[in-house]
């Protein structure tokens, strides 16, 4: 399958609100609570993605598109949203949110997503990424790993509806601009 990557536009905020909760439906299973993730609609998330859409940069949202322009992917990258007290020295970026189409796991969408996501943070001058990640969440863990991605230590809580979900924050350093 061939996919191309593009920035997000706002008219995409109903195809990535449906990848959002198609995806945590999903790879959250057994994570979640089930009667947090029955709940979930796309038209609630609506709302936070069209806003999302519109930001400045250094916000960027990537989306991966088949020849029929389906989404099958969906990279949202920023600013550290929290400051980076491990790498107070360093200009920190943030991969905010990476999910890919159940239904399009494994075909390389995600991976398109992130390399875009990435190299926007590079051009934008940050020289580190942090991500944060469920704890039990194996394989995205996995993924981020073999993309260069280490968990540097730091956990937090992250409350769903009365449940505590551990997350793990993961970095990486980003290459240095090649001189020509």
């Amino acid at each position: 399958m061939q996919w191309t990557v593009r920035a997000g536009r706002p008219d995409d905020a109903p195809a990535i609100a449906r990848i959002n909760v198609d995806a945590w439906q999903h790879a959250y299973r057994g994570i979640v609570d089930d009667p947090v993730l029955d709940r979930m609609l796309p038209e609630s998330r609506l709302p936070a993605w069209s806003r999302v859409l519109e930001l400045p940069v250094p916000s960027r949202v990537f989306v991966a598109e088949d020849e029929d322009g389906r989404i099958g992917a969906y990279c949202a990258v920023d600013a550290v949203r929290e400051p980076d007290d491990a790498h107070p020295d360093l200009h920190t970026g943030e991969l905010v949110a990476i999910y890919a189409d159940p239904r399009y796991r494994g075909t390389g969408a995600g991976h398109r997503v992130h390399e875009a996501g990435v190299r926007h943070l590079l051009e934008q001058g940050f020289r580190y990424a942090v991500l944060w990640v469920f704890q039990d969440n194996a394989p995205s863990r996995r993924f981020y790993e073999a993309h260069g991605w280490r968990h540097d230590g730091l956990v937090h809580h992250y409350e769903l509806e009365r449940q505590e979900l551990p997350e793990v924050r993961y970095g990486r350093f980003l290459p240095a601009p090649r001189r020509r």
